[in-house]
């Protein structure tokens, strides 16, 4: 895969899990260049096939700890109004909580206190970072927030149950989706017995996805990313990954 949009191996360094964004064990971190990648490329399409370019709604059923969701918010927060996580797991539910809030002023300032306590009680080098990088997070939302607010919000909810999903969010509202599915090495399918569960929440999805929705799956090879209601745009593999990117049909 040759990279479209993120083409220089910049230092993602201040955006590193576990530094000033919260980690657990169990919730991989998805590579930033990459989600970057992605995220430009549904962007673009969003552009040049319905010829949006308004921030939009960024939603991920299948969330995680929110990592890449907050950091997408941090690079491309122009394109973003609201940021939406759900997950099936109340532990990722929790950790995505966590994350998102650091979009928020006020939460990035309660974690800026928490670092310099740890780093006044033990000194290590590693709290003196992450105190520089929260520094320079705090600039960056700040010049976000002051071109438009960013909503964020957090749920739980099964991915593969469209009713579940739609309780929460309105009908018609979601303009891009950005998934990291289960592929069985750190993250499972939720067991509700489904054949096909990667079809079963595309499905779901439709509820919610607006007129000029894009749609960007990440799976391993196994799993398809294939629907009757949608159309490829591109796909492409990096990796163990496979990424599809979709649009309603």
């Amino acid at each position: 895969m040759q990279y479209k949009y993120a083409q220089e191996q910049l230092d993602y360094s201040d955006f590193s899990s576990g530094r000033v964004f919260y980690s657990s064990p169990g919730y991989p971190a998805f590579p930033v260049r990459l989600a970057s990648e992605i995220f430009q490329r549904c962007a673009a399409s969003r552009e040049t096939i319905h010829g949006v370019s308004t921030p939009g709604t960024l939603y991920d059923p299948c969330c995680g700890g929110a990592y890449h969701l907050s950091v997408l918010a941090y690079l491309h927060g122009e394109h973003i109004r609201e940021v939406i996580a759900s997950d099936v797991d109340e532990e990722a539910v929790a950790l995505a909580r966590q994350n998102l809030g650091l979009l928020d002023r006020e939460g990035l300032d309660e974690r800026i206190v928490e670092i310099s306590k740890m780093f006044e009680q033990y000194g290590k080098d590693s709290h003196g970072d992450a105190l520089r990088s929260s520094s320079i997070l705090k600039k960056k939302l700040s010049a976000l927030t002051e071109k438009h607010p960013l909503k964020t919000r957090v749920f739980q909810a099964d991915a593969t149950d469209g009713n579940e999903i739609l309780k929460n969010i309105k009908p018609k509202s979601v303009d891009l989706v950005f998934t990291d599915v289960p592929y069985g090495q750190h993250s499972y399918w939720h067991d509700s017995g489904l054949p096909n569960p990667l079809g079963s929440m595309l499905n779901a999805l439709l509820g919610v996805l607006s007129p000029s929705s894009i749609v960007a799956v990440v799976s391993d090879k196994q799993q398809k990313a294939l629907h009757e209601s949608y159309q490829r745009i591109e796909k492409f593999q990096i990796g163990k990954r496979r990424v599809v990117i979709l649009k309603p049909a």
